[in-house]
Order: structure tokens, then sequence, then C-alpha cells
């Protein structure tokens, strides 16, 4: 079976509607397309996808007649799940097929030299090893933090068997982890972060720094949702992802630190910035900063900030409906309906 992007959109194309209803779950079918908001699975009508092959072209094919996209199944299933590369977006569609992964063509005398530890290389070896979270203890570890809705968390993989040493002195254990990709503006993977979890899932590992990062993080982050005009930044994951619980259609980035949040890049479209604010004097510090460079960059900057310590604190203490409530107020009147409310 030939892993070309030809081939794998062909035979996704024959089961079109599948593909659908797996990936664009919030869609209908309207007799011989499937009808959804937008890529990211919003309910609506604005994107169609053909199921069937046309003199207008093959099964697989879609247009969004609001923004004049277009792609093929591929296209939904990296778009939807936040992929990062093609493996991976070949890998779930071979995984959709019930087809077999393809091995790498090497021989033991071929195999590639190890990467510099903490290096982009190192980073992108340790995402490739790693699985999709779906039934994994990051999916409990998520849910018992309150984060339910896991669409577009492609970019998130578990490892179970992640390597952690405390200091250069230590002993090397290895424990369960979270894997995130931080890519950059183009969708480029260069490098990861990783949460080492208790091996139920339901919180972190009891290791004194169960989070740390690898690779290329200067001016990147971990991303959840297809950033256009509008977008939301912060420090941590779990702290967007519950901002992304109450704004279920906005676009989100979790920088990973202060300093980072403070030196992210701006896409080339990007008007509008929300920066969750940290209440900590650094996380203070980066979003002056942050505000600034939006401001110079001609992007108007508008501070969010939590009842609680954070955001996922609010989801969790006192609930989605008191953090929507909240966020209503702060974010822009026309976002209300744009990000907020979900269309009937």
């Amino acid at each position: 079976m030939s892993g070309k992007p030809h081939d794998l959109a062909r035979r996704l194309g024959h089961h079109a509607e599948a593909v659908c209803r797996r990936y664009l779950s919030a869609g209908r079918r309207e007799g011989r397309y499937w009808l959804v908001g937008d890529i990211l699975n919003t309910p609506g009508r604005s994107l169609f996808v053909r199921l069937y092959d046309s003199p207008k072209g093959p099964a697989g094919k879609w247009t969004d007649a609001a923004t004049g996209e277009h792609g093929d199944l591929l296209d939904v299933i990296r778009l939807s799940c936040g992929l990062v590369g093609f493996k991976d977006v070949a890998d779930e569609a071979r995984s959709f097929l019930s087809l077999p992964h393809e091995e790498p063509k090497s021989s033991p005398r071929h195999r590639p030299p190890p990467a510099p530890s903490g290096s982009r290389e190192a980073a992108r070896r340790l995402f490739a090893m790693s699985r999709p979270i779906a039934g994994t203890i990051v999916d409990t570890y998520l849910r018992n933090r309150g984060i339910t809705a896991l669409p577009g968390t492609g970019n998130l993989r578990f490892h179970p068997r992640c390597y952690y040493r405390p200091d250069e002195h230590g002993p090397t254990e290895t424990w369960p982890a979270m894997i995130a990709a931080v890519t950059d503006l183009d969708g480029h993977l260069t490098g990861v972060h990783r949460t080492w979890l208790a091996p139920d899932g339901s919180g972190k590992a009891p290791i004194t720094t169960p989070r740390r990062a690898m690779g290329d993080l200067l001016g990147h982050a971990v991303r959840f949702g297809v950033a256009r005009d509008v977008l939301a930044a912060g420090e941590g994951i779990e702290t967007m992802l519950s901002l992304r619980m109450a704004l279920p259609r906005l676009a989100v980035v979790a920088a990973l630190s202060a300093a980072h949040l403070a030196a992210l890049l701006f896409g080339p479209k990007l008007r509008r910035l929300y920066i969750a604010r940290d209440p900590d004097p650094a996380g203070g510090a980066a979003r002056d900063i942050l505000v600034e460079r939006a401001m110079a960059a001609g992007i108007e900057a508008i501070p969010l900030s939590p009842m609680l310590g954070d955001f996922n604190d609010d989801l969790r203490s006192l609930g989605l409906n008191a953090l929507r409530a909240a966020l209503r107020v702060q974010i822009a009147p026309e976002d209300v309906a744009r990000f907020m409310e979900m269309p009937p």
C-alpha cells in the first residue's frame, strides 16, 4: 500500500461519509454532500464535502464557501485533529482505514545517529514515538482537570515510558507523560513539552520537576485550533484548554512560560490578541511586554483575568457556566457570538 498523499486521499474518498462522521461530527449529510460550519468541526453549513465521485470532482473534496478554503480528506484529518506533518496525518488515516502503519525503510547498520539531548531533532523523534491521547491516561488527566472537550488536540500525545532524570547525577526514571508539540507559525514542529503523569492519570507524577520542554521554543507555542485574525495566548496548556472550554471556536496557544509568552511571534493576519493573565509577577511582566509588542504591530491586545488563580482553577472550582459568564464581559462584543455562542 502506497503512503503517497494521493493514494491515501483516494482510499479515504471511498469512505467519505464515514470520514465526515468521525472527524466532522457536528455536521450532517444532505443529499450527496456533508455540510458543517468549518474545518474545525463547528456546527453550520458553510463547508461542504463531496461524498461521491462526480463530474465536478472526486469524493472527499471539500470547499468552505465562507472562506474559499478547499482541500481533501487528508486536510480534514490534519486540521480537525491539529496534526503536525504528513507522517502524523498518514498514520491517523491508516488507523481509520485499518491499514498497517508503514515501517521506516532502514536497517540496523543505517540507523540514524542519536540526536543531541534537548535538540529540535530529539524533540521530533520523541513526538514521533508517542501516540494519540484517546483512551490513555492523558485523556484521564485532562478530564480530571475539567477539560472534557478535546477536539483539535492532535498536537498532544501520550508516551507510556518517557525518560526523566532529576539532575545530571541522578538515575534515569521512566514515567508516563503528556507530550505536546511546539510549532512555529507554519505548523512545523520546533520542540516538545513533557508533563510527566501519575500512572493512573490522577495528576502529575510525584517528581521534582514534572514539566520540562526541549527543542527550539522562543517565539513558538503549543497550538490548539487554526488562528486567523483573533487568537488567545497564555502560558500553561491546561490554562489555555480551560479557556477554550468556554470559547470553543477560538484558537489558543500555550507559550509554556512567562518569558516565552512575552516573545510570542504574531501571524501576519492577526488583528486581536487575548492574553490570559497569570497572577505572579513574571506573568504580569510578560503580559505588559506582549501588550506593548502587539500594539506596536497594530494588533489590539486585551488581557483576560481569571477569578481565581488561573482559568483551570475557575473551571474546576466555579464551573463552566461561571467561567463563560466571566469571560463574556471581558471579550469584545462581536467575539461573543463568533467564539462563544454555538449556532443551533
